[in-house]
């Protein structure tokens, strides 16, 4: 069997593989059904007919997240409840969905908890990424507020602090921003805690 090589010239920038590219639909043309075909580990969210490739988590990330998974586990056993972390689909909305760090919902059996994504959660944490803290610290904030889900937790390495944020309406307020010395509490499950310097400081 014969195979068609094309040999590389090494002084020209390496180009994407276009022909895989282009069996997918352009930027502002994809369906929520399409993004839902997508098989991968890389974290891809959705935005109104655009994708968005997230950098992969770093170590630090992924250990914060990982330690918080256990509290929240924890947590969510003693009340009957849920907790996923990423890469799991929230739907926000029809035509916008994220992938947050944490997902919590205080009954496992709450009906938006759906095979392919959530439809809702009680709580969602992020860890700011340095890559654009804007996404977490002011985009996300908007829009999950605008989803209507009742707790945000902000986890930012680089400020050193844990934000807790409530739903009052539609936008949030501080239920507290903690900082190392301090114990991070939730707004609606008060036996829900995080002692801050083992959150930033985890193995």
């Amino acid at each position: 069997m014969t195979r068609l090589m094309h040999k590389q010239d090494p002084t020209m920038e390496p180009q994407p593989a276009w022909e895989v590219a282009l069996l997918f639909p352009a930027q502002g043309a994809w369906s929520e059904e399409e993004y839902l075909r997508l098989d991968t580990n890389q974290l891809v969210e959705f935005s109104n007919g655009y994708i968005e490739v997230l950098p992969m988590p770093s170590d630090r990330h992924q250990s914060i997240v990982l330690f918080l998974s256990v509290l929240f586990v924890a947590f969510a056993h003693r009340i009957g409840g849920k907790v996923l972390f990423a890469p799991m689909r929230l739907r926000l909305w029809p035509g916008k969905i994220r992938e947050p760090d944490l997902l919590f919902l205080a009954d496992a059996h709450d009906p938006r908890r759906q095979e392919a994504y959530w439809t809702g959660a009680d709580l969602v944490v992020e860890v700011v990424s340095p890559d654009d803290r804007e996404r977490d610290l002011v985009v996300k904030r908007q829009e999950y507020a605008q989803a209507g889900i009742p707790e945000y937790w902000i986890v930012d390495p680089q400020a050193e602090t844990i934000t807790v944020l409530k739903l009052e309406s539609d936008r949030y307020v501080e239920h507290g921003v903690f900082g190392r010395g301090e114990i991070a509490v939730s707004a609606h499950y008060p036996d829900l805690q995080a002692p801050v310097d083992d959150v930033l400081d985890a193995p």
